[in-house]
């Protein structure tokens, strides 16, 4: 699956930030309204924001039986998905408004005349070399050409593992993840992880489910497709794809499952070189790491054995011919974005249109800047916080922390079902968080990373390797706690809990999430519960087996964690019980870590909320005919605000940690008595959980 598809936007939980580099850095801009910035039109940015507004409600639908529906049905019907995308709603709206704004930076940067070297000058190459589609198109397939030809010379297994430890060292592994990170139960300092990995398809189910079938087809052509436009005979193309997907189905049926991969443990294995080397006869760590040129022969982690003890055995029996089919499509696949038209098509009509849903092709500008945050996204993230962040933001957001962590205490100190020594833990926990907000306190360093106006895989490819390098060389040394392992310009959050961190990107901070000349509800209902969100993935499923320095390391009494499971076992319930589409349910397991995110974030939001209002009352008045309070759940259901494909809907059932956004909606209110005090419902209403299945963690 090439680089392009898309993770699903949301909150998320990073317990490693894999693909963040770290190196020399500059010290962050000032962000200041004195601050020199580049020259920006605001009328360039065409894509309107959603906020809370009383002509969209639905009065029809009563909040006490609806509220997702009562806040966001009218504004569904009317605003379908568009036809390039697979999903539309509050994080596509402003995901748009930063594509906006960084096209117009990379625009600028093509047409200046930058100093060579510069970083202007870097990104202007990649935007130049990838809009060239007519240049792109007359090289086809050749840029690739000399990988394919190191492919088509493999014929045996020791040029095979010589070939995947090769294609490693410059970030183009397919066969399994390796990557740089805190060391789980050493969190001040880093070592390299190795995952399982391989598969073209989402999930592992997908190739065993009887109801994935028609997807396994189309998979299977797709594979025939690709490998015929690299010149292979139509008749062999077609017998190589079957090969290859049973190649695939031995590695999934030897893969743990997103459910299981929740599991940190099943993340941890630490292990030597020599030890790994004895676990796979055929493929030699030891040898990989002299390759790569880094110290992790004493340890490193080596997860999910039981794949790489299966893969062992496909570098001995599988015939050198089905490796070169395997290589030879996912080398084309993966840099399908960066090769002629005819090529990215096709990969397009497969993960695109027959997987997710979506009926065309984004625009080339879009395509392109995508391909420009994955190879130097932190750049283009200086660029756009120079442009157009205002330091007022990061102030009041620093504020809304402060208010979200008192609440965060207060709950903490009063949890009833908690013993004192799991609360003393706990409360640790609490006064290490480290809040990051809106954009790094210091930039990366790209002066290593070279590119040319010539090609665009090129460039691609180049920028790939560089960046690999760097997260590389982070291997064996303490862990740089300025790093992000998100760009400014992403619309997202998440916590990592070997740094103990929450962290809101720039582009984030904007309605329905964040306004500054909002009313407190506004506010605490959407950017207020982002931040409660992200601070209880400290305390979620996962989150909870890390302790205040970022170990995994149980600090709690068994008791208590008996206790805890309890209640969360009650919101794999309730999620388990929500119908997407029909016959699918959500699945409760795969989602509990952000629907407790949710549930507890949403919680401490309030509380701070009732906080900030006793601290101005004059702010504590209704608005537009509704209350603070009312408005508070009303924001959050805005938040949620979102329409899918019937495809796209149906892998992110399978692989998205998240629920669909409107049970995201529905699900944590409803388990609230504030809420149905705040809209006078009453017991029995389908947005009032009766006591017995009321969920009540935090």
């Amino acid at each position: 699956m090439n680089l392009r598809t898309l993770a699903p936007l949301g909150l998320t939980v990073a317990i490693a930030a894999s693909l963040a580099a770290c190196g020399k850095t500059e010290t962050a801009p000032a962000a200041s309204a004195d601050a020199a910035k580049p020259a920006f039109d605001p009328s360039l940015i065409k894509t309107p924001l959603i906020s809370l507004n009383s002509a969209d409600l639905d009065t029809a639908i009563s909040a006490c039986t609806d509220l997702n529906g009562f806040v966001n049905s009218k504004w569904l019907k009317a605003n379908p998905v568009p036809g390039d995308q697979t999903t539309w709603g509050s994080f596509e709206i402003l995901r748009e408004r930063s594509l906006e704004v960084q096209h117009a930076l990379v625009q600028q940067a093509a047409a200046s005349e930058a100093k060579a070297g510069s970083v202007e000058a870097k990104i202007g190459d990649i935007w130049k070399t990838g809009s060239d589609e007519a240049k792109i198109d007359a090289a086809g397939l050749a840029p690739l050409q000399p990988q394919l030809d190191k492919i088509a010379a493999l014929a045996d297994t020791a040029a095979i593992t010589q070939y995947l430890r090769d294609s490693q060292a410059q970030g183009q592994g397919v066969l399994f993840s390796l990557f740089a990170n805190a060391d789980y139960k050493d969190s001040a300092n880093v070592i390299a992880y190795v995952g399982q990995g391989g598969l073209g398809l989402p999930e592992k189910g997908y190739y065993f489910d009887a109801s994935q079938a028609k997807i396994r087809d189309a998979y299977v052509a797709y594979i025939a497709q690709v490998l015929t436009l690299s010149g292979v005979d139509a008749a062999q193309a077609a017998d190589q794809a079957k090969a290859v997907l049973a190649f695939e189905t031995r590695l999934a049926n030897a893969s743990l499952s997103r459910i299981e991969m929740r599991d940190p443990s099943k993340r941890y294995n630490p292990v030597s070189a020599a030890d790994a080397d004895k676990l796979t006869p055929n493929f030699s760590w030891t040898a990989l790491f002299d390759t790569l040129k880094v110290p992790a022969a004493q340890k490193f982690s080596l997860a999910q054995p039981q794949f790489f003890t299966e893969v062992d055995k496909m570098l001995a029996d599988v015939p050198a011919a089905t490796w070169q089919a395997y290589l030879r499509f996912h080398t084309i696949d993966d840099a399908a974005p960066y090769l002629s038209s005819n090529v990215e098509k096709a990969n397009f009509d497969f993960y695109g249109k027959t997987l997710r849903g979506q009926q065309e092709m984004q625009p080339r500008w879009k395509r392109v800047l995508d391909s420009v945050n994955n190879g130097m996204g932190e750049a283009l993230g200086q660029l756009y916080v120079d442009a157009v962040f205002p330091a007022e933001s990061k102030e009041q957001m620093q504020h809304l922390v402060e208010n979200l962590s008192e609440a965060l205490k207060a709950r903490l100190e009063k949890l009833e079902w908690m013993g004192e020594d799991t609360r003393k833990k706990a409360l640790e926990k609490w006064a290490s968080f480290t809040p990051k907000i809106g954009y790094p306190d210091k930039w990366r360093d790209w002066s290593g990373l070279q590119t040319n106006g010539d090609s665009f895989l090129g460039n691609m490819q180049a920028a790939r390797a560089y960046n690999y390098r760097y997260m590389l060389d982070k291997i064996g040394k303490p862990v740089d706690k300025t790093e992000w392992g998100m760009t400014p310009q992403t619309v997202n959050a998440y916590y990592n809990a070997t740094k103990n961190e929450i962290v809101f990107p720039a582009a984030i901070l904007q309605a329905p999430f964040f306004d500054a000349k909002a009313d407190p509800a506004l506010n605490y209902g959407g950017i207020g519960a982002v931040i409660g969100h992200e601070m209880m993935h400290g305390y979620d499923d996962s989150g909870s087996q890390f302790a205040a320095n970022g170990n995994f390391d149980n600090w709690w009494t068994d008791a208590d964690r008996s206790a805890f499971t309890q209640r969360t076992d009650q919101l794999v319930a309730q999620f388990d019980g929500y119908e997407a589409v029909p016959g699918v349910n959500v699945k409760g397991k795969l989602t509990l870590g952000e629907n407790i995110g949710d549930l507890g974030g949403l919680t401490v939001a309030y509380d701070a909320l009732q906080m900030a209002l006793k601290e101005e009352p004059s702010k504590n008045v209704p608005v537009d005919g509704y209350t603070q309070d009312q408005r508070f759940f009303m924001n959050w259901a805005t938040v949620w605000r979102r329409n899918f494909t019937d495809g796209e809907l149906r892998v992110r059932l399978n692989t998205d940690p998240h629920a669909p956004a409107n049970f995201r909606a529905n699900g944590a209110p409803s388990n609230m008595p504030s809420f149905a005090a705040a809209f006078e419902c009453k017991a029995g209403q389908p947005m009032v959980r009766a006591d017995d299945k009321r969920v009540v963690i935090w």
